[in-house]
C-alpha cells in the first residue's frame, strides 16, 4: 500500500477507534463514581463527590435483608429510614482505583474505616475494617447501569 492511502486510513482507523471507545465506556477503572448495588442486595448508592473526596447515598430500596444473619430480615439498630442516607462518607485518593473513608452499617449503627478499590469498572470491592484492614470484611458491589448512562 502506499503511504499516501495507508497514512490516512490508519489515522481514521485511530481516530474512529477512540471515539467508539469514549462513547462506549461509560466509566473507567479508575472511577468509582455512579449507582451500586451492595453485596445484600438491600440497596442502591450513588458515590459522588462531596467537596474534595467521594460519598456515596442510598438513593433505592430494594430489599430488608440482614447482612449478618444470610436469609433473614434486617432488624436495623438504626430505624431512620435508609433512603437519602449517607453511609459512604470522606473517601480520598489512596491509590489508583482505590480509595480510603468511612463506611456505616445501619445493621448495627457502627461506622467503620473502609477501603475502596475497582476489581474491574462494573465491581467495587469494599473492605470494612476496625484498626487494621486484615480484621475486616470484604464485599463486592455491583455497578448499576442507569438510564442517564444508557
Amino acid at each position: 500500500m502506499r503511504a499516501k492511502t495507508f497514512l490516512p486510513l490508519v489515522l481514521g482507523c485511530a481516530v474512529a477507534t477512540a471515539t467508539f471507545a469514549d462513547s462506549s465506556t461509560i466509566h473507567s477503572t479508575t472511577d468509582a463514581r455512579g449507582h451500586w448495588l451492595t453485596a445484600s442486595g438491600n440497596l442502591e448508592v450513588d458515590i459522588e463527590p462531596c467537596n474534595a473526596a467521594l460519598c456515596g447515598t442510598v438513593v433505592k430500596v430494594l430489599a430488608n435483608h440482614s447482612m449478618s444473619n444470610p436469609g433473614e430480615a434486617m432488624h436495623a439498630v438504626d430505624t431512620r429510614p435508609a433512603l437519602g442516607m449517607e453511609i459512604l462518607k470522606d473517601f480520598t485518593v489512596a491509590g489508583a482505583g482505590e480509595w480510603k473513608g468511612q463506611i456505616y452499617n445501619r445493621e448495627n449503627g457502627n461506622t467503620y474505616d473502609c477501603n475502596l478499590s475497582l476489581d474491574s469498572p462494573d465491581r467495587l470491592r469494599i473492605r470494612a475494617y476496625r484498626f487494621l484492614p486484615l480484621f475486616g470484611k470484604t464485599q463486592i458491589w455491583t455497578r448499576v447501569v442507569t438510564t442517564a448512562a444508557k
